[in-house]
């Protein structure tokens, strides 16, 4: 085991230091946890079977492309630029409830340079953020994360919370927020940035995913509904949200039903909202009822 770890860390720091980006010691150790003088021992290492890494400029290191054995193995274990838009374009177009394409991106994270995997994968504004909440969570670190936006409050505070899962594809972390004293999800593109803190988790045992509806809202509560869609409305809500798939069927050629559980109603409701005039509830009447609730107060309001 000790020897299988070592072979797969010596082809992680290949391809890190093979990326075409040049680095410290300093950055190679902390990228991968070890200390300076193991680091060196890697580079000698590399050294030995006839990577070129010559002494570094600037005290940065990276793998020389003229080095023997360089273009075989670069062949295996990189993206060209041409390979890398049709991987952009493939993985994209997997549907962001796929946990294949979960699994994807973190093999490709766990493999690769952060940052050259984040123009493919991620929004390259938000992988700096990702990269660190999945750093807290491999070393079970509370983090800040600074000025959320939260949807609700429509307000910007710093939170204080200790992360411990994503959602599908990163659209969003799971984390036990210590203030509110549960665990919530935080979107990552309302995050502004994520500090690190030195204290370890404390609160483990209250970790906790919720089931999470086909319109992304998370409850340990399940309210059946029923809807009945126009064609339009039926298309637009299997684009929206591919889970609802399984939860329609069509009744005719003009008509198709949604027959689902939800975990509340503020997923569906903003969704039948968009289109009031194309989507009719059958049941619950609670549903109804929030509905006109909510119409009536928007109405209110602009009025």
């Amino acid at each position: 085991m000790i020897e299988q770890n070592k072979l797969q860390r010596l082809l992680e720091i290949m391809i890190f230091l093979s990326s075409g980006l040049k680095y410290t010691l300093e950055e190679i150790s902390e990228r991968f946890e070890m200390s300076e003088r193991t680091t060196r021992r890697y580079i000698q290492t590399f050294r030995d079977a006839g990577f070129i890494i010559s002494k570094p400029e600037n005290g940065r290191y990276h793998i020389d492309k003229n080095s023997p054995h360089f273009k075989e193995i670069s062949e295996l274990l990189h993206f060209s630029k041409e390979e890398t838009v049709i991987l952009q374009k493939a993985i994209h177009s997997v549907n962001d409830e796929n946990l294949l394409k979960q699994n994807l991106v973190k093999k490709l994270y766990a493999l690769y340079d952060f940052n050259r995997v984040a123009d493919t994968l991620v929004n390259k504004k938000h992988s700096v953020n990702i990269h660190q909440l999945m750093q807290a969570i491999k070393h079970k670190n509370k983090v800040i994360l600074h000025n959320y936006l939260s949807a609700n409050s429509k307000q910007q505070k710093d939170r204080l919370v200790e992360p411990f899962d994503f959602t599908n594809n990163y659209i969003a972390i799971w984390a036990y927020d210590i203030e509110a004293g549960c665990c919530k999800t935080f979107k990552n593109t309302r995050i502004a940035s994520v500090q690190i803190l030195p204290e370890a988790w404390e609160h483990q045992e209250k970790h906790k995913t919720l089931p999470m509806d086909v319109f992304r809202i998370s409850s340990e509560e399940k309210i059946d509904i029923k809807l009945q869609l126009s064609i339009r409305a039926a298309e637009l809500l299997q684009e929206e949200y591919p889970l609802s798939e399984q939860y329609i069927r069509q009744i005719n050629n003009e008509q198709f039903e949604f027959e689902g559980p939800v975990s509340n109603f503020k997923g569906v409701g903003r969704f039948i909202m968009g289109l009031c005039d194309e989507i009719e509830v059958i049941y619950p009447k609670d549903l109804k009822d929030f509905l006109k609730n909510k119409i009536e107060k928007n109405l209110f309001v602009r009025s």
